[in-house]
């Protein structure tokens, strides 16, 4: 994720996160729901007792959107987030990213997922850019890391694996120093996401932290990867945005240096020549290097889409060309 970026390839110029909401769409509810059981055979559901929601089993590349890209009204009428979940399903996705979190509690997330029948394998609060764990002020960085543990939380809460963090902004002070803070800051949060089960996944974004903002490619992983190792913990890793950093590296060398340390992916597309975002598999992206990349080191794991969206239509478009990109 960035700040704002607007595409401007012929529809409306959108930022990043200011996604496009949809006109009249069905929403046909494709809940899918399964019981855990000791044995190879499923068990009974307790008729009083939530739905056990689960991902499609099997796949080595899962599909996600984030809940942000999915229409928040359809014909003029509201849409709960159940019915905005179930739209995720209608067009095709295997889960969705919870990048609302700070917008719902506990109990409405776990709710909205048993009811839809549809997985949320990860969570997301964007306050992450105003209260940074960089930031000099002290006050900032506590409130930056109780955004991250409601985020935890919420997706231990839902289902999901993990939490997609910015770690802060370059601005706020030399490289060593906000480098340490919020690296102290994240170490805080090491026993909650070791109790949750829940990974703290650091997003590559144009932050000016781990790489040069003002020089041109081809740069490498190098600092990103110090970055992460310097936990030593199971619990820190990549959520790795593909279209981001293609500005300043090649995807596939990326893909390789991060190795096991790259958990989940975020997609869209970038323009080298246009310098621009697009959709996915537009622009001058090797979506060849990344399929190559992935397979050599045995990725298997979620992929986000993180472009323009909207109704069933829209939705649908971006999942084949995710489809499409990924080779699935």
């Amino acid at each position: 994720m960035k700040s704002a970026h607007p595409m401007t390839d012929g529809r409306p110029s959108l930022s990043r996160r200011g996604f496009l909401a949809a006109g009249a769409a069905s929403i046909v509810a494709t809940a899918a729901s399964g019981a855990l059981a000791p044995a190879a055979e499923p068990a009974a559901e307790p008729a009083d007792g939530p739905a056990v929601v689960s991902p499609p089993q099997g796949k080595r590349i899962l599909l996600s959107c984030k809940l942000g890209m999915i229409a928040k009204e359809a014909g003029g009428k509201p849409l709960s987030l159940v019915e905005r979940l179930k739209l995720a399903a209608q067009a095709g996705f295997d889960g969705v990213d919870f990048d609302e979190a700070g917008g719902y509690t506990l109990q409405q997330a776990r709710q909205a997922v048993a009811e839809s029948g549809v997985f949320v394998h990860n969570a997301i609060n964007h306050a992450h850019w105003q209260q940074r764990l960089t930031s000099a002020n002290e006050a900032e960085r506590a409130q930056g890391r109780a955004n991250i543990e409601h985020c935890m939380r919420l997706s231990h809460a839902a289902g999901g694996s993990g939490v997609l963090i910015v770690v802060g902004r370059g601005g706020d002070g030399p490289a060593e120093v906000i480098e340490d803070r919020c690296r102290a800051e994240i170490k805080k949060l090491l026993p909650l996401a070791a109790s949750l089960g829940q990974m703290i996944l650091v997003e590559n974004v144009w932050n000016q932290m781990f790489y040069d903002h003002d020089a041109p490619p081809e740069q490498t992983a190098e600092k990103f990867v110090a970055f992460i190792d310097r936990f030593n913990s199971p619990w820190v890793g990549m959520y790795y945005d593909i279209g981001n950093h293609w500005k300043y590296g090649q995807p596939g060398e990326w893909i390789r240096a991060f190795g096991r340390r790259c958990v989940k992916l975020d997609v869209k597309g970038f323009s080298r020549a246009d310098n621009k975002f697009t959709d996915i598999g537009a622009g001058d992206l090797p979506w060849d290097q990344v399929r190559n990349a992935l397979d050599e080191i045995g990725f298997t794991g979620w992929a986000t889409a993180e472009v323009g969206g909207g109704g069933v239509e829209r939705l649908t478009i971006v999942r084949e060309q995710m489809q499409k990109a990924f080779g699935v």
